[in-house]
């Protein structure tokens, strides 16, 4: 079941959105603010965010432009501003679509198909090992057919890991490549991330080798 994030000051408006979400079949998630729905995406990963423009302490454009940087979850952006600068500001930063206030929820709820069907089909394929299924764009993992509950790191990781199969990965290369060249922390970090994961890989984490003194090497064999 697909899962939308509802993010908008107004709680009202939140319960209209969640009304027709749900009876579309999805299962939606709200944030009031720009940290209360970072928090959330950063624990949940979701099919689609609906981000209101307008809002308290942080607005939707400084949400987005963070949220961009650890997830590429489509995101709907709600607006009562119409000027042509706004849209293209925000197609910059990444929105996928915009719904001018006031609006129809049905209007929304077409928009939200045509964005999550635009996402699908550009879903890479999935990596196979074996009962272990990875689907990058869908941002899945399933082990013997049951949903792993992942953190976005963790997903991240476990991805470059299989894209790398069989090579051996330095500390210091996966630390750039997943947390980025700016980030200001230490290669422990990655240990503690690889130790995290093994746990939910189960009977694969075996798939996750140490090579002692250089990094890890992701390796599966028919």
């Amino acid at each position: 079941m697909k899962k939308i994030l509802i993010v908008d000051d107004d709680f009202h408006l939140r319960k209209l959105v969640k009304t027709y979400s749900e009876i579309e079949g999805f299962t939606c998630y709200e944030a009031e603010n720009s940290v209360g729905a970072l928090d959330m995406v950063k624990q949940t990963n979701f099919s689609l965010i609906v981000l209101d423009v307008m809002m308290p302490g942080d607005d939707g454009f400084q949400t987005l432009s963070e949220l961009r940087k650890f997830s590429e979850t489509p995101v709907i952006m709600l607006t009562a501003r119409k000027e042509e600068y706004d849209k293209l500001f925000g197609f910059n930063l990444g929105v996928d679509d915009y719904v001018a206030k006031p609006f129809s929820p049905k209007e929304l709820m077409a928009r939200i198909r045509a964005v999550l069907k635009r996402s699908q089909s550009n879903e890479d394929e999935a990596f196979i090992f074996g009962n272990l299924i990875l689907e990058e764009r869908a941002h899945s993992v399933t082990l013997n057919d049951e949903q792993l509950s992942l953190t976005p790191k963790e997903f991240d990781l476990l991805i470059y890991l299989a894209k790398n199969n069989g090579i051996v990965l330095e500390r210091e290369t996966i630390l750039k490549n997943i947390w980025g060249y700016d980030y200001f922390g230490d290669t422990r970090t990655v240990d503690t991330h690889i130790k995290s994961l093994r746990e939910n890989l189960k009977e694969y984490r075996n798939l996750i080798t140490t090579i002692w003194g250089v990094g890890y090497k992701f390796e599966y064999k028919e």
